[in-house]
């Protein structure tokens, strides 16, 4: 069978991914504003808070962004637009920052066939291993590990990851990359699911000392093969700049780019 085009890609991501409305929860629904999608904590002061528009904002879209961003307002709860380069109007993100929307660093929407990634082999130093996390005291290494990484707070890993993942088992894969269970994690990342067949590959953070070794290539491959256990085809990344040419070699290809663009009621 042909490899799939980077076209060919973006099409089945768009058709799988973006077009379908998701499926919500009771503790985070997702709401529709017209043709936008809105999915966020019922909890104010939770940590997710989503919107995108795949179908475009229709005959007066700066009314919609500024109804969207409104909503947001009244709660006090930060929200991400995340935008593709391909998404409608033309100037969707210069109509964001003129509501007050803060833009944030492209990343490149990566894409690719889960089975060849799967296939490569995972090559780690020595006494170093990755595995699937299965436990509350992964998630508390992972938050240091990742508090250490970015040198702020990332209290969102235990207590929203964590509680997202025993609540919803089915929806995410969490691996770490570890010497020990004692030890620290130097590496952590996850798969998360939906009803699409992509693996969407999140995270990846890695401690400075060990970086260049390798250990991010293998979360990579060992989720590609998780989520083929679960009968994902395919995997999907937003990269930085970064992770992005580790991704390209592997096989994967870059297909649009995405801007996250944030309000905060609070900032």
């Amino acid at each position: 069978m042909a490899e799939l085009t980077p076209d060919d890609l973006l099409r089945v991501f768009h058709d799988q991914t973006r077009g379908p409305i998701p499926v919500g929860s009771a503790e985070r629904p997702v709401e529709l504003d017209g043709l936008v999608r809105k999915q966020y904590d019922l909890d104010p002061a939770g940590h997710f808070a989503m919107v995108e528009s795949p179908d475009g904002l229709g005959d007066d879209p700066d009314a919609v962004i500024a109804r969207v961003r409104d909503f947001f307002a009244e709660r006090g709860q930060r929200v991400e637009w995340k935008t593709y380069d391909y998404d409608g109007p033309k100037g969707l993100g210069d109509r964001l920052v003129a509501a007050g929307f803060v833009r944030e660093d492209d990343e490149a929407l990566i894409l690719g066939e889960a089975a060849p990634l799967a296939a490569q082999a995972i090559d780690l130093p020595d006494g170093v291993v990755v595995r699937a996390a299965d436990g509350f005291e992964d998630f508390v290494r992972m938050r240091t590990m990742s508090e250490t990484v970015w040198g702020e707070e990332h209290a969102w890993v235990t207590e929203s990851l964590y509680p997202d993942w025993v609540a919803r088992p089915g929806s995410m894969d969490v691996v770490v990359v570890e010497e020990s269970r004692e030890g620290p994690v130097l590496c952590a990342a996850r798969g998360e699911y939906d009803a699409s067949g992509f693996t969407g590959l999140w995270g990846g953070s890695t401690l400075p000392e060990w970086r260049g070794r390798g250990l991010y290539r293998a979360t990579l491959l060992h989720r590609a093969r998780l989520g083929l256990d679960r009968g994902k085809e395919y995997v999907r990344v937003d990269a930085s700049p970064d992770s992005e040419p580790i991704l390209r070699r592997l096989g994967l290809h870059r297909v649009a780019t995405t801007t996250p663009y944030v309000f905060d009621p609070g900032a």
